[in-house]
């Protein structure tokens, strides 16, 4: 390990791309800490704590919620965008087509940045509107002025994140978005622990031992489905081409149990949170009715029970669909069969992508079901050991491996590019 990290010094493009992208998390933090005038902490944080849902999806904007930073939507604008155009792609046949080819997918990445300004827009409205329905003021200038600056304000700070992601991901060591959001979870970990230890009741000793032993459990577990694959044998054809001979040689395909990764996750925390906040614009309409309904739709998914359901089944069907958009089964079979190869017992081009298709969809099935228990898992540790104060579950423990494996196999491939280019 240390023999890596000499290594990784040594090489100057290398040393000089991870400490940029230290330096942008930091302004990140940094950000994460300017708060919006006009805001009652105290009664924010405390809000923050009787809900399950607005607390988790705080530990991904770093704090910066609880806070009511600048920076308080975090990236979630950005991909509740990227999931509408990934949705559109599978239903438009012109985005298809636009996604296949190099300059498509610039005009699409433009498209989900432009998309993200509004829905920024849109969401901090809606959490200053839910903020005005709590019992404890939490804002205290809500004038038309003061509306639109915070407003104008959040919206600048979620783009200005998107900006860093990009400006990270550019550097080929990790995925800027999902390194940001392991930023904000890691930086929650010191409070939550001081936290605990502040209100350490002797009598839970056992519930903590408990929730230390599940962690370490759920660590290993995110390992193995994260490095877990079935290698599917793939034989290829000798060729003659001229006096020479080509192929004759076995290789396998991998098929990893859990290919959308912490995707579906992210997905599903946005999409959860967009009915409440629609409500919140309805909630003082004039119409009964229509008003009746919005404050339904505000206590139903402030309901434990139906919050976790739906994110349960959220994570279930957003891991299948996010694998159906990076997987393409009849474009795997089609490259197999013009260089040759095959599925030994299996005929190559339409059989072999029902093949792929097939055998993806039974293993998809263990890294749907692990991810969506993953996701409720803190509820359940919550409920059954009674200790309220540990935030972190197993999306947070999923995402920060999930993303520190990521960034280390980049590393590594950047090591292994460099050896090359050194011979």
């Amino acid at each position: 390990m240390w023999q890596k990290i000499v290594q990784i010094w040594k090489l100057p493009d290398l040393r000089k791309s991870i400490l940029f992208i230290l330096c942008m998390l930091g302004i990140f933090r940094l950000a994460a800490h300017i708060p919006v005038p006009g805001i009652n902490v105290e009664n924010l944080k405390k809000f923050f704590e009787s809900n399950q849902m607005l607390g988790l999806l705080n530990v991904f904007s770093g704090g910066g919620m609880e806070n009511f930073s600048i920076v308080m939507l975090g990236v979630a604008p950005y991909i509740t965008a990227s999931i509408i155009f990934q949705l559109l792609i599978m239903i438009v046949p012109r985005l298809e087509e636009l996604s296949k080819e190099e300059y498509g997918q610039k005009k699409i990445n433009q498209w989900t940045r432009v998309l993200a300004v509004p829905l920024a827009a849109l969401n901090a409205y809606g959490m200053i509107a839910m903020f005005r329905q709590s019992a404890n003021p939490i804002i205290t200038d809500i004038s038309g002025w003061s509306l639109f600056s915070t407003i104008t304000t959040v919206t600048a700070g979620s783009i200005f994140l998107m900006w860093l992601g990009e400006l990270i991901s550019e550097k080929k060591i990790g995925n800027g978005i999902s390194l940001i959001i392991f930023a904000g979870i890691i930086t929650n970990l010191p409070g939550a622990v001081q936290k605990a230890l502040v209100v350490f009741d002797p009598s839970q000793i056992l519930n903590f031992v408990i929730f230390a032993v599940i962690a370490v459990i759920t660590i290993v577990g995110v390992v193995i489905i994260t490095e877990g694959q079935r290698q599917v044998p793939v034989s290829y054809a000798k060729q003659v081409r001229g006096t020479k001979m080509y192929g004759g040689m076995s290789t396998h395909l991998p098929l990893r149990v859990n290919m959308a990764g912490v995707i579906p996750i992210i997905f599903a925390i946005s999409i959860i949170l967009f009915p409440p906040m629609i409500a919140q614009f309805f909630v003082q309409a004039k119409t009964v009715w229509i008003s009746g309904a919005a404050q339904w739709v505000i206590d139903v998914f402030r309901n434990q029970l139906v919050y976790g359901v739906s994110y349960f089944i959220l994570v279930f069907g957003f891991t299948y669909f996010y694998t159906a958009v990076i997987f393409h089964p009849k474009q795997i079979a089609d490259n197999l069969q013009k260089n040759g190869g095959f599925i030994p017992g299996i005929r190559p081009g339409a059989h072999t992508a029902q093949y792929l298709g097939n055998t993806t969809s039974r293993i998809i099935l263990a890294g749907a079901l692990f991810l969506a228990v993953i996701a409720v898992l803190p509820m359940i540790l919550q409920t059954a050991t009674g200790v309220q104060v540990l935030k972190f579950g197993g999306t947070s423990v999923l995402i920060v491996v999930s993303v520190v494996i990521e960034t280390i196999r980049q590393i590594d491939s950047q090591l292994t590019m460099r050896e090359y280019e050194g011979l």
